[in-house]
């Protein structure tokens, strides 16, 4: 099982810039995929962006294409999401989780873009 940390977000105006990390735990981190979703207030939590255990391929929503980049160190056990062009409508907590996602989410980092 993977415990998971998320951090990084903050307040940013719109076409700004922030870089969320995600720190997991437990030896067999390398052996998961690995997503970013997205919970906006009063909606239900999104995907994001997903990368396979390798970090060789990675898959996005459309409404963060060409924005949104998913990283991976394993050495780190570390998934980062590196967020460009931000939007309001980008605004929400963010989590990472193994992909397909498990039951156990950390507690998110908030991501709040003003317009």
């Amino acid at each position: 099982q993977v415990q998971l940390v998320e951090s990084g977000g903050g307040l940013v105006q719109a076409g700004g810039s922030l870089r969320l990390s995600c720190a997991a735990s437990g030896r067999t981190f390398s052996n998961y995929a690995m997503a970013w979703f997205r919970q906006g207030l009063r909606k239900e939590r999104e995907f994001v962006a997903r990368i396979n255990w390798s970090g060789g391929s990675t898959y996005y929503v459309d409404s963060v294409k060409g924005r949104f980049t998913i990283s991976r160190d394993n050495a780190k056990n570390t998934v980062y999401l590196q967020m460009s062009s931000l939007k309001p409508e980008d605004t929400a907590v963010y989590y990472c989780n193994t992909f397909p996602a498990n039951d156990y989410w950390g507690q998110g980092t908030q991501v709040t873009v003003s317009s």
